[in-house]
């Protein structure tokens, strides 16, 4: 008991809010610890980089068509490790978190759900860049592997072999995608059972069994995802074009409904304009990932001509993830009659929102959605894992399985039953890891600028 209320302190020191702004309209701005770090964070490299996102957006997109070096056969392109980053970002948050963010905050949620990824945006190209340049040879896999941990052992180790700091951030991200796993299989088979009455135990049974059969096979993981993520991303967008189109002359004022919330302008509830501000930061953070570390493991497995590329990948990630997939999300929720949404949260508003757009088939449309996104997560954060484990027990097949096969346990168990502490316990890994990462992050500055420099000195040179 002792032990779960210090557990639950820490919790709450790091998601609860830890002092309040008060706002004009009267209501108050709740400041957590971790939008403390992130935000600040954001905004010190896009002013530092001097906007790299968006001075550099057309050259991401480009270096979507650049191919891996021949020579590195078994390692991964860049756009394979941007699919990956993109598995996991543009997983359950892309649903739940955006339905959550709009529940609790309203519709100006959104905006500044935007907002969070345009500064992320640039703590990403940090991270993919360290993490690409301090990656290491990948012997047991092929290819390479690295991540935050790598980059916190090169700053911290000193004469130790292994950085504590490096060894806490990598098991914190264990015990993180522990905690997401049971999150996965609740939701598939809530999703599945409200739309086909499938018992839990079937849907978990296949779900689970169709992963074991991808991650306890040598590098299938990232083949899987090649294929899944893209239809998955584009037949979700076709299904929003086709609501934005059907309902179009509404979109101008959801537009003007997000704006208006966005900035107290028009009264919602949940709390005034602090609740729709941190919601949608709350959101907008913990969904494109930016600043947790996760991403990195993936970049720096790819196979680029210089780290820089790797970041530019990896901060495009963020804005296909929350500008593209989750604006879809809220724009099917918005162009809903409040008659249909009225009194509904979570993934029942969701629901509610495509059943009324798209008829019966809608109902099959969500869990299809949620199952495909919710699958690409758990595969995705498989492969994040790699490096984790690798960096605290060596390179060895038998800690690599063992950590699968503890993620397919929990896949199993939450998709039977909720278990609110575990789910807790993934949260607070995410926060740790975060707080790990961010703390490596700011003495790289100066680093990454000169690599930022440096590349686009050798750009001019090669025109």
């Amino acid at each position: 008991m002792i032990l779960l209320k210090v557990f639950y302190f820490f919790f709450n020191l790091l998601w609860g809010d830890l002092f309040y702004i008060p706002l004009p309209n009267g209501s108050k701005l709740g400041i957590s610890f971790l939008v403390l770090l992130l935000i600040p964070l954001g905004v010190f490299y896009t002013i530092y980089l001097k906007g790299v996102q968006f001075k550099e957006f057309p050259l991401m997109v480009k270096l979507t068509k650049e191919k891996k070096n021949k020579d590195d056969k078994k390692a991964l392109s860049g756009i394979q490790t941007l699919i990956v980053s993109t598995a996991t970002r543009v997983g359950m948050g892309n649903l739940v978190g955006v339905v959550a963010a709009v529940s609790a905050g309203g519709a100006g949620a959104i905006f500044w759900m935007w907002l969070s990824a345009v500064l992320g945006s640039a703590t990403a190209f940090v991270e993919g860049t360290l993490a690409q340049k301090y990656k290491t040879v990948d012997n047991l896999y092929g290819g390479y592997k690295g991540g935050p941990a790598y980059y916190l052992d090169k700053l911290f180790k000193g004469k130790k072999k292994k950085s504590i700091l490096a060894i806490l951030f990598a098991l914190s991200g264990l015990l993180c995608w522990c905690g997401i796993s049971q999150v996965i299989g609740n939701s598939v088979s809530s999703s599945f059972k409200n739309a086909f009455g499938l018992n839990p135990y079937i849907t978990t049974s296949i779900l689970t069994v169709l992963a074991a059969i991808i991650v306890l096979r040598k590098n299938s993981t990232v083949k899987v995802l090649d294929v899944m993520v893209p239809i998955m991303s584009v037949l979700y967008f076709a299904f929003t074009l086709f609501i934005i189109i059907k309902n179009i002359t509404l979109l101008p004022s959801v537009f003007s409904r997000i704006f208006e919330e966005a900035f107290g302008i028009k009264a919602v509830a949940g709390g005034g304009l602090g609740a729709v501000i941190m919601n949608g930061v709350k959101r907008g953070l913990f969904s494109n990932e930016a600043g947790s570390g996760s991403a990195p493991c993936a970049a720096a497995a790819a196979s680029v001509k210089d780290p820089v590329e790797a970041g530019l990948l990896q901060s495009l990630g963020v804005f296909i993830d929350t500008l593209v997939i989750c604006s879809c999300t809220a724009f099917i929720m918005l162009l809903s009659p409040s008659s249909v949404i009225n009194g509904k949260s979570g993934m029942d508003l969701l629901q509610s929102s495509f059943v009324y757009h798209m008829g019966p088939l809608g109902s099959v449309a969500i869990a299809l959605m949620l199952f495909l996104f919710s699958f690409s997560t758990f595969l995705g954060i498989l492969f994040y894992a790699r490096s984790n484990v690798s960096y605290i027990f060596g390179e060895n097949w038998l800690s690599q399985t063992l950590y699968k096969i503890l993620a397919l346990v929990m896949l199993f168990i939450g998709g039977l039953a909720e278990y609110t502490f575990v789910w807790d316990l993934g949260d607070f890994g995410i926060a740790l890891m975060t707080l790990f990462n961010v703390i490596a992050l700011i003495p790289f500055s100066k680093e990454v600028k000169l690599m930022l420099e440096e590349y686009k000195r050798g750009l001019k040179r090669s025109l």
